[in-house]
């Protein structure tokens, strides 16, 4: 008996904004012409990250791609044209349009920044900070509270920006927790 292909990653691409709704029809598809065996994972990339507003925090996700899906299977006519043949999906990435050439998996390299690093890397929140290099904030907490700045620098890594705050006629650099900050 020959030895079982290993399933690959492929990019399909799917109308904006059908990502979940694609994933949850072939989901479907697949557990009720059981083909489990061939199409292994339906997935949408997507980022988490760390927000507060109105003074509270809350973890949010995003999608990294826009308009993609990832598809784990072993390639074969069957799987292909099941997947071709789903609402809402437009073709694989690497495949002409139109064209009955076969796609290219996408390598592990790819696939692991498709989904946004290792799978450590892919689960921890990343901070979002809502604030451009060059914006004005007035700072809203702390010692410097009520002056007014712009930021130059922003290290989502440490959730802190970088604020030049007039003091006694003079540009000084303050360093702040994202949150002492807000837009003017």
């Amino acid at each position: 008996m020959p030895e079982a292909e290993a399933p690959c990653w492929y990019a399909i691409r799917v109308q904006s904004n059908k990502e979940e709704q694609v994933k949850r029809t072939l989901l479907r598809k697949i557990e009720t012409h059981g083909l489990q065996d061939k199409i292994k994972d339906v997935a949408v990339p997507v980022r988490k990250f760390e927000e507060i507003k109105n003074g509270r925090k809350r973890v949010r996700s995003e999608k990294i791609y826009p308009g993609y899906v990832l598809v784990q299977m072993v390639l074969d006519d069957q799987a292909w044209l099941f997947i071709r043949e789903t609402a809402g999906v437009g073709d694989f990435v690497g495949s002409h349009a139109g064209s009955n050439k076969k796609p290219y998996p996408l390598t592990d390299e790819e696939a692991a920044q498709m989904f946004g690093g290792t799978e450590e890397e892919a689960e921890k929140p990343v901070l979002k900070i809502d604030f451009k290099v060059g914006e004005q904030v007035k700072i809203k907490d702390g010692p410097f509270e009520d002056f007014d700045g712009v930021v130059e620098e922003i290290m989502p890594e440490k959730g802190r920006i970088r604020v030049t705050v007039n003091i006694f006629g003079r540009a000084a650099p303050v360093e702040l927790e994202y949150w002492q900050a807000e837009k003017i």
